[in-house]
């Protein structure tokens, strides 16, 4: 069977990390677009010829039967409500991140039935994945410190939604950067037992969080400490993980946004291949060595969607991972509020 797919959003989300990773995969089919842009349905007709484009998502909702899989990358605070809907109609659903704005709202999803996949897809980065690979073979020994950054340098604020003061927004970097950030900590380490956060607002005009730092504890005594900014005028390490026999340092991000940006699918050759001069580095002061980076594959958390809904394999992503997720950002508010 082929899952028919109708995806909710094409901005951003939708025709970058969305979109192009539906229609490589095996085992499912890009069937519908539900775009209220004039000029996104244009482009949607353009470039998925045969799909059909949809105003709004009404006529889903009143007829689920032609779909299998709803995909949600509309903002933020229209996750649960369409969720919702969805999933009372009988569709399981992708869910781009955060799935919800607190946890609560992600654990009445989880209850109501049909499978929620959170869309978690920087668990497939190149470097992540290397990183994982040398910790599961015991490359760098007893895992110390964690440190992971995703830091940008845009210093003027854009008019969005995710620069919005509004929590029903969830707008701000930590929802935005630092979903991923936590979630691959969590997927490494399981969740913290104790967080603590430094958020600040920096650039003249923004009225969110774009600068911030977490540090988590988790039960076996690593301690992940994550910074996640928009007014970084200079890029630390992405990864700098510490381990009692050996580090693992990296420097820039995971080459498969820019090429999704530019236009190009993981049906190409090639995708997801970082170059040599962007090897992470393994070793101790004076004796390390550039190690290989696994190839980015995004594309492996629709195989898991599929996996799931046709094999009933595991989910990609577990649901209690995105919830504990939140748990961490409700912390992270909780302590930089002094509470």
């Amino acid at each position: 069977m082929t899952l028919r797919v109708v995806l909710l959003g094409y901005g951003t989300g939708g025709s970058v990390f969305h979109a192009p990773l539906i229609t490589s995969v095996p085992g499912m089919v890009l069937r519908a677009v539900v775009t209220g842009n004039p000029e996104r349905q244009e482009e949607v007709r353009r470039r998925y010829p045969g799909v059909a484009v949809l105003p709004d998502p009404a006529p889903v909702f009143d007829d689920p039967s032609h779909y299998d899989l709803m995909v949600i990358a509309t903002p933020n605070r229209t996750h649960v409500p369409l969720a919702t809907r969805a999933l009372e109609a009988g569709l399981p659903v992708v869910i781009d991140k955060p799935i919800a704005v607190n946890s609560e709202q992600a654990r009445r999803l989880a209850e109501i039935g049909p499978p929620v996949f959170p869309y978690h897809n920087r668990r497939w980065d190149g470097d992540f994945r290397t990183l994982r690979r040398l910790i599961a073979e015991g490359a760098l020994g007893g895992i110390r410190r964690f440190e992971s950054r995703f830091e940008r340098w845009r210093p003027q604020v854009r008019e969005s939604w995710k620069e919005s003061a509004d929590p029903a927004d969830a707008g701000n970097i930590v929802y935005d950067l630092g979903t991923h950030l936590i979630d691959q900590a969590i997927c490494l380490f399981g969740p913290p037992t104790h967080v603590y956060a430094e958020l600040d607002t920096r650039r003249p005009g923004a009225v969110t969080p774009d600068d911030a730092f977490l540090a988590l504890t988790h039960e076996n005594g690593v301690r992940s400490h994550l910074w996640m900014s928009a007014t970084a005028a200079d890029l630390g390490p992405r990864f700098r993980v510490l381990g009692d026999k050996a580090a693992y340092v990296t420097h820039g991000m995971d080459i498969q946004e820019e090429a999704l940006r530019a236009g190009r699918t993981p049906r190409e050759h090639g995708w997801g291949q970082m170059p040599p001069e962007t090897y992470g580095f393994l070793g101790v002061p004076g004796q390390a060595r550039p190690v290989r980076t696994e190839l980015g594959v995004w594309q492996e958390f629709y195989a898991g969607v599929v996996n799931a809904l046709e094999h009933e394999g595991p989910p990609p992503v577990p649901i209690e991972d995105a919830i504990a997720g939140l748990e961490v950002i409700e912390a992270a508010l909780r302590s930089a509020a002094g509470r």
